[in-house]
């Protein structure tokens, strides 16, 4: 065999394949160069670690799939057993090939088994043109009896020199807020167990060099591309090795692998970069923005009526909203719940998806033709996924739930969870999901939410949540193939079902329930780290927010929105006149620059003072760039210094100023900087070392500054 090098956009994956176990990764990192074979055996050399006392008496190495046969004593890469057998692998490698795999990826795969135990592994490992790996494992069965899979988890080493982790975690209508620590010795295990990604799921796991920030430092990071139970993790063992990993959360007899039947593994995504973090989400959103089939039409800002009308469904009040949404620029008018039968609160009606007579006497045409008569495109909501006890259809059916035989889940909002793995339960949401469309041409777009956890999910007396999770993804796929012009939005009472193995089937997430600017600033910069400002709704709430009661002015709000896929979730039919025109600058705004806020890198402030916050994005061609600065709260520094702006060419000049035709925000000083009502014509790097004074904001006000380049 021979010692591999995938290297692509100043990534290197180095794999040492000269057997006869697996391969071992020597680095996965920053470009090691173009080294011919010597330079690259000479490498592998250099990193086999030492023999120390009281130890093997030969090296052990880590391999892409840690065995306690070659000395591993960490999480192991595979645990399973056939009848308590075969619990323990000896893995040897078959082969290794490597391929084009596709524009500029490289594709490598490994294929290695072990006779004794009746097991065979294929690795594939892709390296995009952007450097991001992705790891996959697949297990077959090659012995007479049926093997009991539990745990298979594709691992990658970091080098020492990471010694802190970040991650993140949160609740309901508070996703994704980091948490950072040492690296210490142990494993940092991250598991979901319920049934979909989580309001409180790490979307990346970052291990990195001390003190590393957005825009500094070498960090390391992993996604599970997985909806269901999952787990990642990072692990620093006192033998030297450190770790990151992750794959599926497996339940006690849930995968059982009959002679020749195979199973597969999430994909782990993996990404460094000597950028800091904004380096990663970098490398991340390119790589999401090459996909066939990411987004490409423009974004269309979008009018959620949930807080408007909640469940109270009437045509006029309806046609009115549709009305102030065309005058004030918006392009999709979304119906929220309430449209289907019995549906008069959170208690009843979910299963039965039929157009409500007694609400919608001629059905939702009437109201499809005039919103898309006034130019909007008309969106619906769903919740395909569950049932309420209430509702014809868990009458008819009470055996289509997941759930263990002879007694239901906890109730979670009322409801419980169909058991998409039973085909005709399938059968029967696909077909009206299908017919839906169908009869309504009009329908463009479905918020798919999925508002609780799968609790106690048993399909058929066994664990249910791997099969329900790819019953979703086959549903998704399924109606996308039908209606491939329907958009579909992954809503999971709120944040809850963010991951990259979902997004491969929608177009983009709603962030959290939660409008409240405040918090919102806090969620959208951290789901940033994976997803590019188009794939995250972001829209403006009402004045005084539905779920903290906080109150905030419109300029505030439409900041904090103004960097996502752009929507209002407000009664704009109620509001005054002043508020209908600023309203429709700001979206006049967000249009205006919508070509590059989807399209440009993201890049976001280390700033002293963490009451003042600070993000932009950049055309990759350098020409433009937008910032916005908040000011969270009071801070002791009552001018907390002057705020950089990264990301620009350095040997360009640029001129801010102060985005016009929107309100500007309250200060407290009693005279701006001179600069500001002029604009001030500077270097990339001198805005970026330097940065530029901003007037002294009240608490809970954002600035909006445009950067040109003038040369």
């Amino acid at each position: 065999m021979t010692i591999l090098h995938l290297r692509r956009a100043r990534t290197s994956l180095v794999l040492d394949a000269r057997g006869p176990g697996l391969p071992r990764v020597v680095h996965w990192g920053g470009d090691v160069g173009d080294l011919d074979e010597d330079g690259l055996r000479q490498l592998a050399d250099a990193t086999v670690p030492p023999v120390v006392p009281s130890s093997f008496d030969e090296p052990t190495v880590l391999s892409l799939l840690p065995e306690a046969s070659a000395g591993w004593s960490g999480r192991p890469g595979l645990a399973g057993h056939r009848d308590g057998r075969d619990w323990s692998t000896a893995f040897r490698l078959d082969g290794v090939d490597v391929r084009d795999g596709g524009p500029g990826a490289g594709v490598l795969t490994v294929r290695a088994s072990d006779p004794a135990a009746g097991l065979t592994v294929t690795i594939e490992i892709t390296l995009d043109p952007y450097g991001l790996l992705t790891v996959r494992h697949r297990l077959r069965n090659d012995g007479d009896g049926a093997y009991e899979l539990r745990e298979l988890t594709p691992v990658l080493p970091v080098p020492a020199v990471a010694t802190e982790l970040l991650d993140l975690t949160g609740r309901w209508c508070r996703e994704r807020s980091p948490q950072r620590h040492p690296w210490q010795h142990g494993a940092w295990v991250r598991e979901g167990r319920r049934g979909r990604t989580g309001h409180d799921a790490t979307l990346l796991l970052v291990a990195g060099t001390t003190g590393f920030g957005f825009g500094h430092g070498e960090v390391w990071a992993v996604h599970t591309a997985w909806s269901g139970d999952h787990v990642t993790f990072a692990e620093r063992r006192p033998t030297g090795e450190s770790t990151l990993g992750g794959g599926e959360l497996l339940a006690a007899g849930e995968i059982r692998l009959d002679p020749g039947e195979s199973y597969e593994t999430p994909l782990l995504y993996a990404v460094w970069s000597d950028a800091g973090l904004d380096g990663l989400s970098d490398v991340l959103h390119s790589h999401l923005r090459a996909r066939p089939g990411h987004p490409r039409s423009p974004r269309p800002v979008t009018l959620n009526v949930w807080e408007a009308v909640y469940f109270d469904h009437d045509l006029d009040r309806l046609r009115s909203l549709a009305d102030r949404a065309a005058e004030i620029g918006v392009e999709r008018f979304v119906l929220d719940d309430g449209w289907f039968r019995g549906r008069r609160d959170d208690t009843a009606g979910l299963g039965d998806w039929y157009v409500d007579e007694g609400v919608w006497p001629d059905g939702l045409q009437p109201l499809i033709d005039h919103v898309t008569g006034r130019g909007l495109q008309f969106g619906l909501w769903v919740e395909p996924e569950m049932v309420n006890p209430d509702s014809d259809l868990f009458r008819a059916h009470p055996d289509w739930l997941l759930a263990v035989p002879g007694r239901l889940p906890p109730a979670w909002r009322h409801q419980q969870v169909l058991d998409l793995g039973r085909p005709e339960a399938y059968a029967y949401v696909l077909e009206r999901l299908d017919t839906l469309l169908s009869d309504h041409p009009g329908i463009r777009y479905l918020k798919w939410d999925q508002n609780r956890d799968l609790t106690e999910a048993g399909h058929q007396g066994n664990p249910g949540v791997h099969g329900q999770t790819l019953a979703v993804y086959r549903l998704l796929d399924e109606l996308r193939g039908r209606h491939p012009g329907v958009e579909i939005e992954s809503c999971s009472s709120g944040g809850a079902r963010v991951d990259l193995a979902i997004l491969a089937r929608t177009d983009r997430v709603w962030a959290s329930d939660c409008n409240d600017a405040l918090e919102r600033l806090s969620i959208q910069r951290w789901t940033g780290l994976l997803l590019p400002p188009e794939l995250i709704g972001t829209h403006i709430g009402p004045e005084r927010s539905h779920t903290t009661k906080r109150v905030h002015d419109l300029g505030f709000r439409a900041v904090t929105a103004l960097f996502g896929h752009h929507g209002i979730e407000w009664d704009i039919a109620s509001i005054s006149t002043a508020e209908q025109t600023e309203l429709a600058a700001w979206v006049a705004l967000h249009k205006r620059l919508r070509p590059l806020l989807h399209a440009g890198r993201v890049v976001r402030v280390d700033h002293p003072d963490p009451a003042v916050w600070a993000h932009g994005v950049v055309g990759h061609d350098n020409t433009r760039a937008v910032y916005a600065v908040a000011r969270l709260s009071t801070s002791v520094a009552q001018v907390p210094g002057a705020v950089r702006l990264p990301g620009l060419d350095p040997g360009r000049r640029y001129r801010v100023r102060q985005v016009s035709g929107v309100p500007a925000p309250a200060t407290i000083d009693l005279s701006a900087p001179t600069w500001l009502a002029a604009g001030v014509t500077l270097s990339g790097a001198a805005l970026a070392r330097v940065g530029v004074q901003l007037p002294a904001l009240h608490p809970e006000q954002s600035l909006v500054l445009e950067v040109d380049a003038v040369d």
